[in-house]
């Protein structure tokens, strides 16, 4: 194992022989996923109590970076972003921690967590040793290492592992980067043991692992197989599963997906046989508030992610538990031979009821009325325009000669609503994409509604850029003149939603809606938005996330502590029709399932 320094406090947790040591005694690391920032603070104690009620003795968890620094400089850890008090509540809970600082940590988490504002900069070469990639990280690395170390076991707090940026052997090969990351790490105060983890491929295991660091496997299938290989590999160093993919996430347009609980109990009893440690991923999934949700592309189309990141984990999205919770504990509990605390009780949902909606402005009168626009000669993506989620409306007035025109978009990321005139013609939903608009002599007013779906947070693709990239033609001719129109959804205010919302008359196809749910006491509840096709949905001032009418979502859970006693407001911004009412039910629909196991085949 690398030595820290003179002077440096012992880790916890050391190895021996292919042994794993906790203050110098055989122990096994039983982790479980829970991201802080997937859940509100008002629940974290809570969802920390269910994971140790699991059988679980440490709780592993990201840091995503452009979660804490939204803009350049302006680094929070307060609030929702308060990770020391979510490690604290951790080790109140008896619980140690493992925490993941990347800077990329994929998780399906917008932009594999680095910042738009980084990757949006020419020229700069994401995970790589680029000098100035490695300045902004180390900045931010300046801010969030020694929070990480203050709570490290050697200065009596739970953090007892600290992860090497995240799967880089899927991604690259720029070893000098790894080494950079991990003295980076140790330069800040971390003491701790370190680690990679990367896929039970030799090819990935080359690529991200750090010589003199212990290198962990990530899979959910084929334990043994993994055993092997690391072992093979790394002769005299514990197996560890630094993620056991006990369920999956679900793309927007695709089925639920779901884990049988035999199926992830038979894995993680795998592991266990073959003397290993583990980490569910997910323990509790949680959910992608707000616009934070990313996005994949399978080579030729994007995959963004849904809403709910409830991921069939055993403690689901709103900490109910399931089938698989009590065949984990079963298990887990076998070869803690201890008593686990107690099981806890299903949280308490609010009775369903429907709400009728009233309709407020007219989607494009709304959209137009929030903010100043910008005016260049050509479409600006979202970069240039300062902006890293939401939607941007584009707007020009071309010349068209009379008959039909071919209209080509081109760089389009991700999807756009075209209107001509105030009236939708099209969509579109590719990055090179064409309609048609009758010209009569005289100008149009073509409006395109760009919306950012999330992110890319793994592969080679990762840092697109976002908006209309390449530009906007009518048969062969550029179109030039644009007017923008910034739409930073998750970073409008309730005076902005009253604003949008008030802007103009209703037209009864798309626009804003209002509903208003009285509570006497908060307490969860799962919307359902019948009628309503595409669009965004707010809970007082707190943007809830994405909704879309292909599913497999069908409802949207809302944490008991984002709702208030007495009434509380729910704002929909509908792209394409609305709605007459919101339902809220006492259970939570993800769609149809699809039993799905990641291999490596």
């Amino acid at each position: 194992m690398t030595h820290r320094g003179h002077g440096a406090a012992a880790p916890l947790l050391t190895y021996a022989d292919g042994a794993l040591l906790r203050a110098g005694r055989p122990h096994r690391v039983l982790a479980g996923s829970l991201h802080y920032f997937r859940v509100h603070p008002g629940q974290w104690a809570d969802r920390l109590y269910r994971l140790a009620a699991l059988g679980l003795n440490t709780v592993d968890t990201y840091v995503p970076w452009n979660f804490h620094e939204r803009a350049p400089g302006d680094v929070r850890f307060d609030g929702r972003r308060d990770a020391a008090r979510f490690l604290r509540l951790a080790q109140e809970r008896g619980l140690d921690a493992i925490v993941r600082p990347g800077p990329y940590i994929c998780a399906e988490w917008d932009n594999g967590g680095l910042p738009a504002w980084l990757t949006g900069r020419p020229g700069v070469q994401l995970r790589t040793s680029d000098p100035s990639f490695l300045d902004a990280v180390g900045r931010w690395f300046d801010h969030v290492v020694p929070r990480i170390a203050e709570l490290q076991a050697g200065r009596g707090g739970p953090v007892v592992a600290v992860q090497i940026e995240n799967e880089y052997g899927s991604y690259g090969d720029d070893a000098a980067y790894l080494r950079w990351v991990r003295d980076a790490l140790v330069e800040r105060g971390i003491t701790e043991l370190l680690y990679t983890a990367d896929g039970p491929t030799a090819l990935m295991q080359e690529g991200g692992s750090v010589p003199g660091e212990l290198a962990a496997a990530t899979f959910g299938s084929r334990p043994e197989e993994a055993a092997a290989l690391l072992r093979a590999r790394r002769p005299g160093e514990p197996f560890l599963c630094a993620e056991f993919w006990n369920g999956w996430f679900d793309h927007w347009g695709e089925k639920h997906h779901i884990r049988s609980a035999r199926s992830a109990a038979e894995d993680v009893g795998g592991i266990l046989d073959a003397g290993g440690s583990v980490s569910l991923y997910m323990a509790h999934g949680g959910t992608n508030f707000g616009l934070w949700a990313g996005a994949n592309h399978d080579g030729e189309r994007l995959r963004p992610t849904v809403t709910s990141y409830d991921s069939d984990a055993p403690i689901a999205e709103h900490g109910a538990l399931t089938e698989k919770f009590f065949a984990l504990r079963e298990r887990l509990a076998a070869v803690r031979g201890c008593d686990l605390p107690s099981v806890p009780a299903d949280p308490p949902v609010l009775a369903p009821r429907s709400l009728p909606v009233t309709h407020g402005a007219a989607l494009l009168d709304a959209l137009r009325a929030t903010g100043e626009p910008v005016r260049a000669p050509v479409p600006l993506g979202f970069e240039q325009l300062g902006q890293s989620a939401g939607l941007v409306l584009y707007a020009a007035e071309p010349l068209l000669p009379e008959g039909r025109h071919e209209v080509t978009v081109t760089g389009l990321h991700d999807r756009a609503q075209v209107f001509v005139d105030g009236a939708p013609v099209a969509v579109l939903e590719t990055e090179s994409a064409s309609f048609t608009v009758d010209g009569a002599g005289g100008r149009v007013r073509l409006a395109l509604l760009v919306e950012n779906q999330g992110r890319i947070n793994y592969g080679p693709l990762l840092g697109q850029g976002k908006g209309i990239l390449g530009g906007v033609r009518v048969e062969r001719r550029l179109v030039h003149g644009w007017t923008m129109y910034r739409l930073p959804l998750d970073e409008w205010t309730a005076r902005d939603l009253a604003v949008a919302t008030a802007a103009a008359p209703a037209d009864g196809r798309a626009g804003l809606a209002t509903a208003t749910l009285t509570v006497s006491e908060p307490t969860d509840t799962f919307l359902r938005l019948p009628g309503f096709g595409k669009g965004f949905v707010w809970v007082n001032e707190t943007l809830l996330g994405r909704y879309w009418d292909v599913g497999p979502q069908s409802t949207y859970y809302v944490p008991g502590p984002m709702l208030r006693p007495g009434e509380n407001t729910l704002t929909v911004l509908e792209l394409e029709h609305l709605g007459e009412r919101i339902a809220l039910e006492d259970r939570p629909d993800l769609g149809p399932p699809e039993e799905y196991v990641e291999t490596f085949d």
